[in-house]
C-alpha cells in the first residue's frame, strides 16, 4: 500500500467528483481504481481493516488519539454501527464540509446522505460481517458516544 498523506490538504482528488479521496477509499480498491485516478465512491476493504487494527485515521492515515470521531448517517448513529472507519475529529469535520451536497455513492454510502453526522467516542469495536449478514461490510461500534 502507498504511504498515507499527513494532512487533509495533501489528499488526492477524485477527478470525477472534484472531492478529496480519504485514506480509507484507497487508490486500488476492490472495485478497481479508475484510469484517471483514485475514487471517493467506495471504501477499500483492506484499508478499512487497516484503520481498525492499526488505530489510524480513515481520512489522513495518521495515528489516532482520543477522542475518536465517526462520520455517517442518522441511521448509522441510531444503529450505533458505522461503515466509515474512525477518524480525527478535525478530519471528520473537514470531510463533512467537503462532501456537503455530494450526490450518488460516496464514502461507502449509496446514495450520499443529505446530511452527514459526526459523533465522538473514546473507544470502539470492529465488527466483521458473518455469513448470515446481508450487508457484508464491516462496521465500527463506538462504546459510548461523547457527542
Amino acid at each position: 500500500m502507498d504511504a498515507a498523506p499527513t494532512t487533509f490538504a495533501q489528499l488526492p482528488v477524485d477527478a470525477e467528483l472534484g472531492l478529496p479521496v480519504p485514506f480509507a477509499c484507497g487508490t486500488d480498491d476492490a472495485y478497481g481504481a479508475p484510469a484517471d485516478g483514485p475514487s471517493a465512491r467506495h471504501l477499500d476493504k483492506r484499508r478499512v481493516t487497516q484503520c481498525a487494527l492499526s488505530r489510524i485515521c480513515g481520512v489522513c492515515g495518521a495515528g489516532l488519539g482520543r477522542p475518536i470521531a465517526f462520520l455517517g448517517t442518522e441511521q448509522e448513529v441510531a444503529r450505533n454501527a458505522f461503515h466509515f472507519p474512525p477518524t480525527h475529529r478535525e478530519c471528520a469535520e473537514s470531510l463533512v464540509r467537503e462532501y456537503a451536497g455530494a450526490t450518488g455513492p460516496v464514502l461507502g454510502q449509496d446514495p450520499a446522505p443529505a446530511e452527514w453526522v459526526v459523533v465522538t467516542t473514546s473507544s470502539f469495536e470492529f465488527v466483521r460481517p458473518t455469513r448470515e449478514d446481508t450487508d457484508r461490510r464491516p462496521t465500527f461500534e463506538p462504546h459510548a458516544l461523547l457527542g
